[in-house]
């Protein structure tokens, strides 16, 4: 894997950025840069912040201190639907399918939204079919065109939500644990889908997740999360060797 190019600027740039709630912390003072074509992998135990990190700088929750700029603009005080015309897409932990729309009408409809239309079901799809078909044979799904998406596997349904994301060509996509509650027999071409993504289409990616194993053979930096913060941060061989990384986690299940 190549690790991207130092000299260029940062895609994403996040400084001190925190997130506080009724007191509680649960976001603090986060400064880290991404660079164009990067696989930063996030990682710690349940509680830790990395989700809620991603809902900072998706734009669902608003940072209560620090600032975020994407390209060098500064998108801190921005909603979720200019981050997203900007070029910050997102998945999630819980997948959020119609069950009766098929996988084609899925990707027509983010099609439709990508290029400045509503989300009208009933609009003319020939626009749009040579578009949908192209990201359905990318991901694995063009034999699943016409399935509802109820019927779809927990890995075909990760793979659509990325075909939804991948209409939309996004500068930085952020994936929320893509392998939750997908079967160990699936994992292996998710894996390998989103590797093509990131390696063959250059995607800059940034991604939660609990399988260590999946994130040694993506990532080219691990952030650790610690109760909110930036515990370490670097390549995984040295993250995975860090004294301080190990003691904090320490039985917690990395």
């Amino acid at each position: 894997m190549t690790a991207p190019d130092t000299l260029t600027a940062p895609v994403l740039r996040l400084s001190g950025l925190g997130w506080t709630i009724g007191g509680a912390t649960i976001v603090e003072n986060v400064s880290l840069s991404v660079r164009e074509g990067e696989f930063l992998a996030f990682i710690g135990p349940n509680g830790a912040g990395k989700t809620s990190l991603f809902n900072l700088i998706s734009g669902i929750t608003a940072p209560t201190a620090g600032t975020l700029a994407l390209d060098g603009t500064d998108l801190t005080r921005l909603p979720v639907h200019t981050r997203a015309r900007r070029g910050i897409g997102r998945t999630f932990q819980t997948s959020s399918l119609w069950p009766a729309m098929t996988v084609a009408e899925h990707v027509r409809l983010a099609a439709q939204a990508a290029g400045g239309g509503s989300y009208r079901l009933w609009r003319r799809a020939a626009p749009y079919a040579a578009e949908v078909r192209g990201v359905l044979e990318r991901t694995g799904l063009g034999h699943r065109a016409s399935t509802p998406a109820a019927e779809l596997s927990h890995g075909e349904k990760r793979k659509l939500e990325l075909a939804v994301l991948l209409v939309g060509d996004p500068r930085l996509m952020l994936l929320d644990e893509p392998m939750a509650g997908v079967s160990a027999e699936e994992v292996p071409a998710l894996t390998e889908l989103i590797r093509t993504l990131h390696r063959d289409e250059g995607r800059t990616v940034l991604m939660v997740e609990h399988h260590m194993d999946v994130l040694l053979g993506l990532a080219d930096r691990l952030a650790v999360m610690h109760h909110g913060s930036l515990l370490a941060l670097g390549t995984p061989e040295a993250v995975t060797a860090d004294p301080a990384v190990q003691q904090a986690y320490l039985g917690e299940g990395l």
